[in-house]
């Protein structure tokens, strides 16, 4: 039988934000027990979610849902300053899982709208963190998906626009949203960093260095994860079959009939477990060659809440 080569771009799995959040729930359950209530799912992935279910944690879609001076965790992907105000009036005690790096879209957002633009939010209308960065300044925040929408855009001042991004996005179709929106509004304005966040960049900056050597890809991911997803669509651009599956179960064989190299990769939100059960299956279906392509180290870490750190000196290995 031939052996296949299966191609691991790297970085790939669970990014610095996704631990952050889910280690927030974790310390949670270990210190207080359950439940612990969590609006919106923590983090876009299935076996994450059912996991810390398991262990006690109880997912709601909105506040009305958590009992009156309980715990409730914010996801990762950031909730509108609305949502913070209920929990007030409620009397609920919050801890904010949001991802850094979105926290810094929020920010962004009001400081261009103090300043009297109008933000362009580059994002996807049915996403979380969309919702909760549109509801920062919803008065002066105007929604655009494709380069069809710039077309049709019109503000109040062409000269005051700013525009900022959902942080999980494509980073190719994101660049030329803001071509398009930089070629109608040549006052426009933006991020000095982009806003799409490291780990989506360098998931699929990892993924077209192999892309075009493998037969098919995988991306070990849940359907509703917005970056897993753009992986997926990056393979297809690139000419390559690309298949989303949530873990080693759903796997096809058939796919993988002719194919001499498979690439596997996993969105952000996906542990990487996951990617080592889909290696294994693959394994079990014949010899494999495993090769490991690189190219980035992450060695970013977030600080945890204040409420939910241990005391130092029980830290071990642990900044600050």
């Amino acid at each position: 039988m031939t052996t296949r080569t299966i191609l691991l771009p790297s970085p790939r799995a669970f990014c610095a934000g996704v631990e952050r959040a889910v280690e927030i729930v974790e310390r949670l359950l270990a210190d207080q027990g359950s439940p612990i209530y969590v609006r919106k799912q923590i983090v876009h992935n299935l076996h994450v979610v059912d996991d810390l279910q398991s262990r006690g944690a109880v997912f709601v879609d909105e506040l009305d849902e958590v009992p009156p001076s309980a715990t409730v965790v914010f996801s990762a992907h950031g909730v509108a300053p609305a949502v913070r105000a209920e929990a007030v009036r409620r009397g609920l005690d919050v801890v904010d899982a949001t991802c850094p790096l979105v926290t810094k879209v929020h920010a962004q957002a009001r400081r261009y709208a103090a300043a009297g633009d109008t933000v362009i939010l580059i994002g996807h209308a049915d996403h979380e963190e969309v919702e909760g960065t549109m509801g920062e300044v919803p008065e002066q925040t105007v929604l655009v998906e494709t380069v069809d929408d710039v077309t049709g855009l019109t503000v109040s001042d062409p000269d005051r626009i700013a525009y900022l991004t959902q942080t999980t996005l494509s980073v190719d179709e994101t660049t030329v949203i803001v071509e398009a929106l930089r070629s109608k509004f040549p006052s426009l304005r933006g991020p000095a960093v982009a806003d799409i966040c490291y780990a989506t960049s360098n998931r699929q900056a990892a993924l077209s260095a192999v892309v075009h050597e493998a037969d098919i890809v995988l991306v070990v991911g849940s359907e509703n994860s917005s970056n897993s997803r753009r992986l997926v669509e990056l393979a297809l651009r690139n000419g390559t079959p690309a298949r989303l599956i949530d873990d080693a179960d759903e796997l096809q064989p058939e796919w993988l009939d002719g194919a001499q190299v498979i690439g596997i990769t996993a969105g952000a939100s996906a542990p990487p477990r996951l990617v080592d059960e889909v290696v294994r299956r693959i394994a079990s279906l014949g010899p494999v060659e495993i090769i490991e392509r690189a190219v980035a180290v992450e060695d970013m870490t977030f600080t945890l809440p204040l409420s939910v750190r241990q005391p130092a000196s029980t830290e071990v290995g642990r900044g600050n």
